[in-house]
């Protein structure tokens, strides 16, 4: 593949530093881009991630395993290699990793995106020769709508559920997703129109924001709530997985919504019998996975997950050398191997307390 860089059984192997960045098998040392599971994966010997994403990544593999961190930008040597974390505006702690070797440069971008979010560090781009990109939403429908209006609208269907009495189920993936939502209501309605409650997978992730210092509003565990607690008020949000399950039933009357790039198809929210679908990924759209590229100046471009050869064959028509190679990487959908290992069918009590 690249001097630098190969694909293995395992996942994309740097020999000449002897580590795998977001290997899918168990190896002695693991890179890891972010904590999200089709990434982060447990029984490697030792992992390396940005300081920013370690306790995420400590809660997706347990407590016994072997993490070292590096802060963004710091250049560490690594075999004949010199390797370096910055930040991908992905989730947080989320980091594209940069590779030095023999006078050329290999970035890994992991998941990114380039819009703004206040509970992780932004997208920082990083010159190279070869640039792997993921492509989740790789397609030319795929084109977000700012943020902010993304939220407003949220706060309007919670407004009009409030009024009818009808409690506001939102389905957001419990790792980042949830979080950015949360933290963006408070700069789009303060005060809020009612209590938020999270399913216990999100409340575990939100004690996780917190303790890194990220200011989220004040939630309460479903688990925890009073028998007496008036749903109809509230904003629940709740993992994907949760839906259909029994969990659900204590929230009837209510609507419910997905927060998801998917939801970009309509036909994608007549499929999961939602009421709302609201068009908001923390993957970049088109127009960003192309800018991206364009300021990351490689001739050289691997496309991973995704839309990949859609992609890949539009960059070999405008001037740049790319193929697509085929990864374990889930992209949005990989969210939910997270869920999955949070018991996101379940919801036990937390002994999680708003600040």
């Amino acid at each position: 593949m690249t001097d630098a860089l190969a694909l293995t059984d395992a996942g994309l192997y740097c020999a000449a530093g002897d580590f795998y960045i977001d290997p899918w098998l168990p190896v002695p040392r693991a890179l890891i881009t972010h904590a999200h599971g089709d990434h982060a994966h447990p029984e490697n010997l030792a992992y390396l991630a940005a300081a920013d994403g370690a306790s995420l990544l400590r809660a997706r593999i347990g407590p016994d395993a072997t993490i070292d961190t590096i802060p963004y930008g710091e250049v560490r040597r690594l075999g004949a290699v010199d390797v370096s974390f910055h930040p991908a505006g992905h989730v947080l702690g989320s980091a594209q990793i940069r590779i030095a070797h023999k006078g050329r440069v290999t970035v890994v971008s992991g998941d990114y995106k380039l819009a703004p979010d206040p509970t992780c560090a932004p997208f920082e781009p990083v010159r190279c020769d070869t640039f792997l990109t993921e492509s989740t939403f790789g397609l030319p429908i795929y084109r977000w709508d700012d943020t902010a209006t993304v939220l407003k609208a949220i706060v309007a269907w919670w407004e009009r559920n409030r009024d009818e009495k009808k409690a506001s189920v939102l389905f957001a993936y419990a790792l980042g997703k949830a979080q950015r939502i949360l933290a963006g209501l408070v700069d789009v309605a303060s005060p809020l129109p009612g209590p938020v409650f999270c399913h216990g997978a999100v409340e575990r992730i939100n004690a996780v924001y917190r303790e890194a210092g990220i200011a989220l509003p004040a939630t309460t565990a479903v688990a925890d709530a009073p028998a007496d607690t008036r749903w109809g008020e509230g904003l629940i949000i709740a993992p994907p997985l949760a839906q259909g399950s029994s969990w659900m039933n204590r929230f009837d009357p209510c609507r419910t919504a997905f927060a998801s790039g998917w939801m970009t198809i309509r036909g994608a929210r007549r499929r999961r019998n939602l009421d709302r679908g609201f068009v908001l990924s923390d993957h970049a759209d088109w127009a960003a996975l192309n800018r991206t590229i364009e300021a990351s100046g490689a001739p050289d471009v691997w496309v991973t997950h995704g839309y990949r050869d859609e992609l890949a064959r539009w960059l070999n028509e405008h001037g740049r050398t790319a193929r697509g190679i085929e990864t374990r990487y889930e992209g949005e959908t990989g969210a939910a191997t997270l869920e999955t290992s949070l018991e996101a069918a379940a919801d036990p009590p937390s002994n999680v307390v708003a600040p």
